[in-house]
């Protein structure tokens, strides 16, 4: 299933897309529901490209048919990504720890600046989920989660552009 979602965000673009490789950015995630606290794994920086490597765990509530094929607590990943922050853009998969033969998700960012004071962050990608019969449907869930995120996320991004 591919996907696209479009977000603005209070902040000039430089600012917004260095948030997302700040070791900060991520312990205030851990406030969001439905993910645990992420675990930053690694964090690389060479010239204006970071290396990001961060573990998440789904904490939320899944549908019978769902956790009928899928055991909850076994659904953590480590997200590997590649922010580009001279060109305002970011490559990422999960690579999942469990169920890594049904499970493939891949995507990328940009950011573009609206003026001087905004900046709208386009996400683009794909899942696929092999799991006879609920394959769609676990897809779009998956989707619908990360929007839900996605726009939870604009409020910690906004309050770290912020401060000082």
């Amino acid at each position: 299933m591919r996907f696209e979602i479009e977000q603005l965000i209070a902040g000039p673009v430089d600012a917004v897309a260095r948030v997302y490789t700040e070791p900060r950015f991520y312990e205030l995630l851990g406030e969001l529901p439905k993910l645990g606290r992420p675990e930053l794994l690694d964090r690389r920086e060479a010239g204006s490209v970071v290396d990001l490597s961060v573990r998440f765990r789904f904490t939320g509530n899944l549908s019978p048919a769902v956790t009928r094929v899928l055991d909850p607590a076994r659904l953590s990943w480590v997200e590997e990504s590649v922010h580009d922050l001279e060109r305002h853009t970011v490559t990422f998969h999960m690579k999942p720890d469990n169920y890594a033969d049904r499970l493939r998700f891949e995507g990328s960012y940009r950011f573009e600046p609206v003026g001087d004071r905004q900046t709208r962050r386009v996400a683009e990608g794909e899942v696929a989920v092999r799991v006879p019969l609920v394959g769609r449907a676990v897809e779009g869930a998956i989707v619908s989660g990360l929007r839900e995120h996605l726009a939870a996320e604009v409020e910690v991004v906004e309050r770290l552009v912020g401060e000082p």
